[in-house]
């Protein structure tokens, strides 16, 4: 029985690079898994995933699948990433293509953004993922990171702005919830 997973994690947790290490695990046995992520992510080209760490695969756009292919049986699995930008309709979408379709849809996305409010994509995967796990990485003082925080640029993090601005190490860290509420992004960054 097919399932939606929803593997979510805070900056830096590894999400892209894992997403890319299932879809090489899938075509090791022979199978044909189908990347993908919406079309706002554009840093690292348009039809590209790549990870902090080098990991990188070419992928299709959220709206481009084919569920004609996927509804023929064409694709093993389906692998998303950035989730978190996904809409609720585009997340019902991923639960049609599990039950009704039997492919399996693995989600990789953070679970809140540098305010500590759910995306639009998390909110709806956290309600109806058969199954939630949660990507670990840990905070510059070695707790668990579990918050989102947007450098300021002057040595601290912001709490205001736009949801979506798009970055990476340059514009994001994940932080302990202790860190994330003090403001402090660790001695890296600091002034």
């Amino acid at each position: 029985m097919a399932k939606l997973y929803f593997r979510y994690g805070a900056m830096s947790s590894s999400k892209t690079a894992n997403a890319v290490m299932v879809k090489y695990n899938y075509g090791e046995r022979g199978q044909n898994a189908l990347l993908v992520k919406p079309a706002i992510d554009v840093r690292d080209g348009v039809r590209t995933v790549k990870s902090r760490c080098g990991l990188s695969s070419e992928c299709v756009l959220f709206h481009e699948m084919d569920i004609a292919a996927i509804k023929r049986g064409d694709y093993d699995c389906i692998i998303v990433d950035e989730a978190q930008f996904l809409s609720k309709d585009e997340v019902q979408l991923l639960t049609d293509i599990v039950d009704e379709y039997n492919v399996p849809v693995i989600c990789y996305g953070l679970r809140t953004d540098f305010q500590g409010n759910f995306f639009e994509g998390s909110h709806w995967l956290m309600a109806w993922a058969d199954t939630i796990e949660e990507i670990k990485t840990i905070c510059w003082c070695g707790r668990k990171a579990i918050c989102n925080a947007r450098l300021d640029g002057k040595g601290g993090i912001t709490k205001v702005g736009e949801q979506v601005v798009l970055g990476a190490n340059d514009k994001y860290i994940g932080l302990c919830r202790k860190h994330w509420r003090l403001g402090d992004p660790g001695p890296d960054f600091r002034n």
